[in-house]
């Protein structure tokens, strides 16, 4: 890409997450993936930002009384409006370096079920930001184009996008929603679930972060067959005395500290089925579930999805990003997908 293209090329597609904000730029694809993170101290009475995205995410549980780390997104939305706003001009000046550009035009995903004034409120916060219009998305509807699935056809397809703050279960066809709900589960719910475990259980307080690590490297959403399964040994507060220990967790501490938030998404993909209309049920059990979001790269949820529903589950080839390629792909195919961008609620 030459620098005129990255010139001429201003407009762009955020994936405002509730753990990362991915943004694609027109014609260059995905160019900034950082954690939702902002830190900034308190002035005179003023916040003054100090960082946002990676280095803030250090931050993270590790600041001092004066500086404030925060997560401006929560289950989908925005909670923090003044917080949002910088963040996600942060993030536009990171993606065109130069100061003088015209403003673009940007497209951002939103959950289903976010409420109109929460759409108000992301709109108000990307036209804040600098953008020239600013058009929203359905967030299952963005991951299903990411996906690949062609969600044109009068076929139905059904897609269950497991993101940081929400699972989206969506069935589609002929590129709109014909049923779809929002549930508050996601990575965030998994990795408090491992928290209030390790808690009850082993009698040890542990943060974000280790519990995000715990769930990356050996989360799984099944019991191993042999009863145990890997081991990680991990770092907290022991609650009884009060100091630092050290200790070990296995998988099936895992799968049954996780127990709650699978079944969770598992009734709310079984309600899907049973609100769908029998044609497209029945185009959903021949092509199957397909399974987006970060939360779909936790071990085995596909089997036990499988398990459970009996059907044919299957995970995206890119399923963290599916959302901001599919809401960069609506913006690059913006005439054919014109009618599922809403930029004037």
């Amino acid at each position: 890409m030459s620098i005129f293209g990255s010139l001429f090329s201003k407009d762009m597609a955020i994936d405002l997450g509730t753990a990362n904000t991915l943004v694609y730029v027109k014609g260059r694809g995905i160019v900034l993936n950082e954690p939702s993170v902002v830190a900034y101290h308190i002035k005179n009475g003023r916040k003054e930002v100090l960082a946002v995205g990676e280095d803030a995410k250090l931050m993270l549980g590790r600041t001092p009384g004066s500086i404030e780390a925060i997560r401006p997104m929560r289950e989908g939305v925005i909670a923090d409006f003044d917080t949002a706003e910088e963040m996600i001009k942060h993030f536009i000046r990171k993606v065109h370096r130069r100061s003088t550009f015209t403003k673009p035009k940007i497209i951002v995903c939103v959950p289903h079920g976010a409420t109109p004034v929460e759409k108000r409120a992301i709109r108000q916060s990307v036209l804040g930001a600098g953008a020239r219009r600013a058009g929203l998305i359905a967030e299952p509807i963005a991951a299903a184009i990411g996906a690949g699935m062609p969600i044109t056809d009068p076929t139905g397809s059904m897609v269950v996008d497991i993101g940081g703050g929400t699972t989206e279960v969506a069935v589609l066809s002929l590129a709109d929603i014909v049923y779809a709900r929002s549930v508050r589960v996601g990575g965030d719910r998994m990795d408090e679930a491992l928290i209030s475990y390790l808690r009850r259980h082993q009698n040890l307080l542990v943060g974000e972060a280790t519990a995000e690590r715990i769930k990356k490297e050996i989360g799984t959403a099944r019991m191993p067959e042999d009863g145990r399964g890997e081991v990680l040994t991990i770092r907290g507060r022991d609650l009884l005395n009060g100091v630092p220990k050290e200790t070990e967790v296995s998988q099936a501490q895992v799968a049954e500290a996780l127990a709650e938030p699978v079944q969770q998404i598992c009734e709310a993909v079984m309600t899907a089925l049973e609100s769908t209309p029998p044609d497209l049920a029945a185009d959903i059990v021949d092509r199957g579930v397909m399974l987006t979001g970060g939360g779909a790269l936790l071990g085995e949820l596909d089997l036990a999805l499988r398990e459970q529903t009996g059907l044919n589950i299957s995970v995206a080839d890119e399923s963290l990003n599916c959302v901001a390629l599919g809401t960069g792909k609506a913006l690059e195919y913006e005439r054919q997908l014109s009618h599922v961008i809403d930029y004037d609620s």
